[in-house]
């Protein structure tokens, strides 16, 4: 992918260009959405400019008006030729000073695209020795602070495994590092609710709406003792767990897991903007 948009321009990705003094190189101050394209569409755009909007405000951020987001979502996609990938949305804090104050500046605002990621069909997970903190200024958020999701993620890696999975400061089951989890104990479906400090996903959403789950807190230790476990994001869909910590689940993919994917598979075919 070569073309990319940043403050107002469409550039070659070899002469676009970042401040050193942007806060969020300085600070991680900034927020940002990920979006699965298919069929040369951003998918779920609504839902991902909503939750763009709570990050923003969450962060005092000003969004940028959504119809020019829209608008230039479409440019970049175009621009690019892109069919099948991915879309980042990142607004930064702006040019600002060394130290924690944001300066009163306009935002540093960017749009980019790249490949669909080859995700393999099912994936191991580690549990990390780091808790999320559910009390946190940033809990629910979707910021570019990720430096607690690098450790985590070369943690789980080290280990053989292809996500981390969090616990929170009570102990109980949270989410991974880009993505939400979802287990199937007894024939239910079950995911931590957004009280545990795990993102509001946009695939976990959509699958609230799409399938029978339930929003409970649940100890760490009931991933490991389900009988079939997923995770969701917008580029991972719907990927079944295999093993966590090195010991198999039941079923890779289980009967939900599979009715979970069959499910949002359908709403991709049918509608690009639920």
């Amino acid at each position: 992918m070569n073309v990319v948009w940043i403050d107002g321009e469409l550039l070659p990705v070899e002469q676009a260009r970042v401040s050193p003094f942007d806060h969020a190189v300085l600070t991680g101050d900034g927020v940002f959405e990920t979006l699965r394209v298919y069929r040369s569409i951003p998918f779920a755009a609504g839902r991902h400019l909503d939750r763009l909007d709570r990050s923003a405000a969450g962060l005092r951020l000003p969004p940028p008006e959504r119809d020019l987001l829209r608008t230039v979502m479409d440019e970049v996609v175009a621009a690019n030729g892109l069919v099948d990938g991915r879309l980042r949305i990142t607004i930064t804090g702006g040019v600002g000073s060394l130290g924690s104050d944001r300066a009163a500046v306009r935002p540093t605002v960017i749009v980019a695209v790249g490949p669909p990621t080859a995700w393999p069909a099912a994936t191991d997970v580690a549990v990390v020795p780091w808790p999320r903190n559910e009390r946190g200024a940033l809990a629910g958020l979707k910021t570019v602070s990720y430096g607690e999701n690098v450790v985590a993620l070369a943690h789980a890696q080290e280990r053989g495994a292809g996500e981390a999975v969090f616990g929170n400061l009570v102990g109980n089951l949270c989410e991974g590092t880009g993505t939400n989890v979802f287990v199937g104990l007894g024939g239910r479906l079950v995911t931590p609710s957004l009280s545990s400090g795990c993102l509001a996903g946009v695939t976990r959403e959509l699958l609230l709406e799409l399938v029978d789950v339930a929003e409970e807190d649940l100890p760490l230790s009931a991933l490991a003792a389900a009988d079939e476990a997923f995770l969701t994001s917008s580029t991972r869909e719907v990927q079944p767990i295999r093993a966590v910590d090195g010991e198999p689940l039941g079923a890779a993919p289980g009967p939900l897991t599979q009715a979970a994917s069959a499910a949002l598979a359908d709403l991709v075919e049918r509608d690009l903007d639920p």
